[in-house]
């Protein structure tokens, strides 16, 4: 059976040693730092004064979030209030001063318990979102036209939204300790800026890299918890127990797994259950609004329905996209006892969401935050990032165009549908480039930028270094290099021989 390296393979100088330069190992990074001033020199001080790696990101996130706020401010003038496309033609569009009035937070109904008039009768987001959005209602002024509170209610929502950015970027600077500068693939995303006060992902993206952050540094059950948490506020999260689940297994980590289960569990329950036990038919009615929610936009479903002469009833939909993303699932699982090394836990996260993101029967402009986080982690590599970012901002800009062109009436001004279908196929198309590079460092790990500096999976916790008990194929015999790859090739360590392999 062939193992993973062992302790003595992964010493522990390669963790101690000084912090990765990206300038000094990607050259879109060292190309940009020009900018202001070129590559850090070898022999620069570094962390000897205030400006350290996570404060420097956590300004730029926040410096980022702000440009993003500015962005929305012809929305924020008007645009929200007046005239039916002009919010789509800015490219500014926010749910939130929306549904201040739409869920009653304007009138004080409480989420889930009080019934709402008209179509939609009960909030249709998770538990720890409505709390969110229900506190931001509570700090709202209540003086003034509808439109001042809905302002007010923005701007307190913005203000919330901002602290999670903070948290992402702070988090995502500390998961991989020695590679801290990753983080400014985060913060200075320019998808996170252009849709980050859009919807309220970003409270669920917060929780789920501080429940990374916690992984990394081995607390399982911190980890389950926050998890628990982050799918309390979004369903996604959840989608990180299944490749957690086949990594502990090809580990052998079952307790620390079982905590990790175990504190999520719990804490999802514990925000759900109350809510579950009095106000049954608003807490479900995510989970139906879920169900029953027809192909929309953003989504490959979307290009077929629009093309076909019999489209796909919803059930039918419903039925195939679980199917798809459970293939997907397996075809994960598959490649994690399968690969010559282990993956690394981010590598694995980052593949499952955008599964369920490229599968899903919609895919709302804010989605893309998900994933911000799990790729800086799962592939630092400055030119394979700004290229996923490039499709995923035309994608922004093409779904409010083709908004603008639906809503102008006969004057017909933006995108139309045929041109919306490109926008989509952008979107797919650079999400599965990410997914498709992200597949090949786990097959030839010489190209993961991570383990090229001769670590093993900084995020993974107990499983960073830790003997294998369990592998299929080729994971039972020692990686080759890679035919004609330029570059280190890296020593993986000795093997271990705990256990058969098939």
């Amino acid at each position: 059976m062939c193992g993973m390296p062992s302790g003595e393979s992964t010493p522990a100088s390669v963790h101690e040693s000084e912090p990765v330069r990206p300038t000094g190992e990607d050259r879109v990074a060292a190309a940009g730092s020009e900018l202001i001033g070129g590559p850090l020199g070898r022999h620069a001080l570094t962390g000897r004064s205030w400006w350290t790696p996570v404060r420097v990101i956590a300004l730029v996130a926040i410096g980022m979030f702000a440009l993003g706020l500015v962005q929305k401010a012809p929305c924020y003038n008007g645009a929200w209030f007046f005239g039916a496309s002009s919010q789509y033609t800015h490219a500014c569009y926010s749910d939130i001063p929306h549904l201040y009035q739409g869920r009653g937070f304007a009138d004080g109904l409480v989420p889930y318990f009080d019934r709402l008039p008209g179509d939609m009768q009960y909030l249709e987001y998770p538990v720890l979102t409505g709390l969110f959005m229900e506190v931001a209602a509570w700090i709202t002024p209540g003086g003034g036209s509808i439109q001042d509170q809905a302002q007010w209610y923005w701007v307190i929502n913005a203000g919330m939204l901002m602290v999670c950015a903070a948290v992402i970027a702070v988090c995502v600077t500390r998961t991989h300790g020695r590679r801290p500068w990753d983080a400014l693939l985060v913060a200075l995303a320019p998808a996170l800026a252009l849709t980050a006060t859009v919807n309220w992902d970003l409270l669920a993206v917060a929780l789920t890299a501080a429940a990374m952050l916690m992984w990394s540094r081995g607390r399982s059950l911190a980890f389950g918890v926050l998890l628990g948490l982050a799918t309390a506020a979004k369903l996604y999260p959840v989608l990180l127990l299944g490749p957690l689940l086949v990594l502990c297994w090809r580990a052998g980590r079952w307790r620390e797994y079982g905590r990790a289960l175990g504190g999520a569990v719990v804490a999802w329950a514990v925000v759900n259950v109350p809510v579950m036990l009095f106000a049954f038919d608003g807490w479900s009615k995510f989970y139906a609004f879920s169900r029953e929610r027809g192909v929309d936009f953003g989504s490959f479903w979307l290009i077929l329905s629009q093309n076909s002469s019999d489209p796909l009833s919803t059930d039918t939909v419903n039925t195939l996209a679980v199917l798809l993303v459970l293939l997907c699932c397996a075809g994960i699982a598959a490649l994690t006892l399968t690969a010559p090394r282990r993956p690394r836990f981010a590598q694995l996260a980052f593949l499952v969401v955008a599964a369920f993101v490229l599968t899903n029967k919609v895919y709302s402009p804010q989605y893309v935050l998900w994933l911000v986080p799990l790729a800086a982690l799962a592939r630092p590599k400055w030119r394979d990032f700004l290229v996923w970012q490039a499709c995923e901002v035309a994608y922004f800009l093409g779904i409010w165009m083709h908004l603008a062109y639906t809503t102008s009436g006969d004057a017909q001004k933006g995108l139309p549908t045929d041109g919306y279908h490109w926008a989509i196929g952008l979107h797919l198309l650079g999400t599965l480039y990410l997914c498709a590079m992200v597949v090949r460092d786990i097959l030839t790990p010489e190209r993961d930028p991570v383990r090229r500096s001769g670590e093993d999976d900084p995020s993974g916790g107990v499983l960073d270094g830790a003997e294998d008990v369990f592998v299929l194929g080729p994971a039972a015999r020692p990686a080759r290099p890679v035919a004609h790859f330029e570059g280190p090739q890296v020593e993986w360590g000795t093997t271990g021989a705990t256990g058969g392999s098939l």
